[in-house]
């Protein structure tokens, strides 16, 4: 085991389900010898393989949180075969504060791995999630939405894999998660990775991993919330690891790749002219900023430099600046 200074209040090896929180040490004035309580969830039953399920990276990001929370509910260790792992809030005080970043140290999470075991609570929380889950996990799924600033349709990402082995993995956890959109990475990655996502420290342990971009905006929408929680349980299914579920016929998804973002370069009011999945023209307006302040001055229109469709787009009418607000992707290259 990775040095750490993070306690964990179960047993990774004990067969049956026990609920408890990891321990993150956190000493300030109103609590000198306080910790951060991290709640986590081990299912165990028998042989097969471990299975890391996490949400809460970022705490604005709801629809995996409550997947992942009726599923400790849902599931008894008697209808499973291996081990599943879940963290349903992972950065906790992030969570805890509806925030993308925590408000203890401003860490976002999913851009400090590999961490540090002595320092920040984030870093803590990075490296103990590197260092101490991923060496014993065989797959890890990381669910995400747009956040308050984004809106996605339920889309998964993944890289093509390593070998053709993994690819193959990759591609059927895809097939099972079935969602309407499937994000492929074009580079990158491998166990030499220097990326600070939870990806890429899945990458460096050697476990196959998938993320999930899940709606996003501040509400949480039902069909999307009903398309994670039949995901997981298909995910479950095609591993062989939930073997008394009768997975339903799938839907159907779309590859794409990213082509990249569009940006706002002025402040003011974004006002959209297209939506998820509409097609978009290179140089084509794809909106407006305007100006309240001023309201004589005419808006200033915004151009796509990419051709493709809309991928996430933003969700809130103030913009500054270096604001994202479109992504586009177009169809997979094989």
């Amino acid at each position: 085991m990775a040095e750490t200074l993070i306690t964990a209040e179960v047993d990774f090896d004990i067969q049956g389900k026990q609920t408890g929180f990891l321990r993150v040490p956190h000493s300030v004035h109103r609590s000198a010898y306080g910790w951060i309580p991290m709640p986590i969830v081990v299912i165990g039953n028998g042989e097969g393989p471990t299975v890391l399920f996490m949400s809460g990276i970022h705490g604005d990001e709801y629809e995996g949180q409550i997947a992942l929370t009726k599923l400790v509910r849902e599931i008894s260790p008697e209808e499973i075969r291996g081990r599943i792992i879940i963290l349903t809030m992972a950065n906790f005080p992030a969570a805890q504060a509806g925030l993308r970043e925590s408000p203890i140290d401003t860490g976002n999470l999913n851009r400090t791995f590999p961490g540090d075991a002595r320092g920040t609570a984030t870093e803590m929380i990075a490296h103990y999630i590197e260092e101490t889950l991923m060496p014993i996990s065989d797959y890890a799924i990381d669910l995400h939405s747009g956040g308050t600033s984004l809106t996605y349709p339920p889309t998964l990402l993944r890289g093509r894999g390593h070998s053709p082995k993994e690819g193959a993995k990759l591609e059927a956890l895809q097939t099972a998660f079935d969602l309407p959109y499937a994000w492929l990475f074009t580079g990158g990655g491998g166990r030499t990775s220097t990326a600070r996502t939870a990806m890429a420290a899945a990458n460096r342990k050697g476990v196959v991993s998938i993320m999930a971009e899940l709606g996003g905006g501040g509400p949480v929408v039902p069909d999307i919330l009903h398309r994670t929680e039949r995901g997981l349980r298909r995910i479950l299914h095609s591993l062989d690891m939930l073997p008394g579920y009768r997975p339903d016929e799938a839907h159907g998804t779309r590859e794409l790749n990213a082509k990249g973002s569009v940006y706002a370069y002025h402040n003011g009011l974004f006002e959209p002219f297209k939506g998820i999945g509409d097609p978009v023209a290179k140089d084509e307006i794809v909106g407006a900023i305007h100006h309240p302040d001023t309201p004589w001055q005419e808006p200033d229109l915004v151009p796509s430099p990419h051709e493709g469709i809309v991928l996430s787009i933003r969700a809130l009418g103030q913009v500054e600046r270096g604001d994202a607000v479109y992504q586009i992707a177009a169809d997979a290259i094989s």
